[in-house]
């Protein structure tokens, strides 16, 4: 699971060895506290399959103390045997080449180059650079919209796609390999947006894309009422909530939503926030403790869309 797009040139790198479930709740609280463009925060389960590894990763020098007594509530003793390192780019790469594993949803396969040899005749393959392995679709929040973009696809083609905070630009990607045609894109952090164009040019589905640098749909690209059959947000839930009357507003009358970056408690909340903009549930997945939801207007009756 991770919280957080990886800074440019991350320089300090704080381990903490804890819990799935405390690893879990301090992942979701430096997520929550700390700017998305200048920390990351990883957490991976272990190979004696016991204990988790929490990775935060900071753009800039931390407040080592403050950063301690932030996760002593979650992680309590723990939290002193916590390890801030200096981290140089060629370690970053290295990690990330080290961690970055084909993830299959569907026809889509997320890869790094060192794992073509996995991609299948019949793939969606979708290729990210090594260095940038952050928002690759490991995270369950990612994989969890691929599989429910995989189910809207395969029960119609939609006309017009927007992905708003699309970070590396996976979900994006998926899109427009599946239905060759025109997706939007858009991220509020101008480093997730070149990250995201060069992994287009990598892919070789840079015509199809059409990226922006603005929070959530204000840019002229995305802010166009009733015109995107599907609409993807996978970013957290005070984000989500904030952005529904927004997102309601440019998705078409029989148009689906899917959300995502939440845990299972934040459901609730989320979806009252969509049902005042008359968005209501149509199905809900669980991975790594992430939800996934597929929201569409009550009483509309979806029929095949064609380009």
């Amino acid at each position: 699971m991770l919280e957080g797009l990886p800074p440019h040139q991350p320089t300090r790198v704080m381990r903490l060895v804890t819990d799935e479930r405390r690893a879990k709740a301090l992942t979701e609280l430096l997520g929550e506290v700390f700017d998305p463009a200048e920390t990351a925060v990883a957490a991976f389960e272990t190979e004696d399959g016991r204990t988790w590894l929490l990775e935060a990763y900071f753009a800039e020098p931390p407040d080592e103390d403050a950063i301690r007594d932030l996760a002593r509530p979650v992680v309590g003793d723990a939290v002193e045997s916590a390890t801030f390192d200096t981290l140089g780019r060629k370690d970053w790469v290295k990690a990330s080449l080290e961690g970055l594993k084909p993830v299959r949803a569907w026809r889509f396969l997320v890869h790094g180059a060192h794992d073509r040899p996995a991609v299948r005749p019949n793939d969606l393959a979708i290729e990210i650079e090594a260095a940038l392995a952050f928002g690759t679709g490991h995270h369950g929040t990612t994989r969890g919209c691929l599989l429910a973009l995989a189910a809207e696809l395969k029960r119609r083609r939609p006309r017009a796609m927007l992905d708003v905070g699309t970070g590396t630009g996976i979900l994006a990607f998926a899109a427009a390999k599946a239905l060759k045609g025109r997706v939007v894109a858009g991220d509020i952090d101008p480093e997730a947006i070149r990250v995201a164009r060069g992994n287009a040019r990598l892919n070789g589905i840079a015509p199809h894309l059409s990226f922006y640098v603005a929070p959530g749909v204000k840019h002229p690209l995305a802010d166009r009422r009733g015109r995107f059959d599907l609409v993807t947000a996978n970013i957290l839930a005070g984000p989500l909530r904030r952005l529904a009357p927004s997102i309601a507003r440019v998705l078409s009358a029989d148009g689906t939503l899917i959300l995502s970056g939440l845990l299972v408690r934040d459901v609730p909340g989320v979806l009252a926030a969509y049902a005042a903009q008359h968005l209501h549930l149509r199905s809900r997945s669980v991975l790594e403790g992430w939800a996934t939801l597929v929201l569409r207007r009550r009483g509309a009756a979806p029929s095949p869309l064609t380009r």
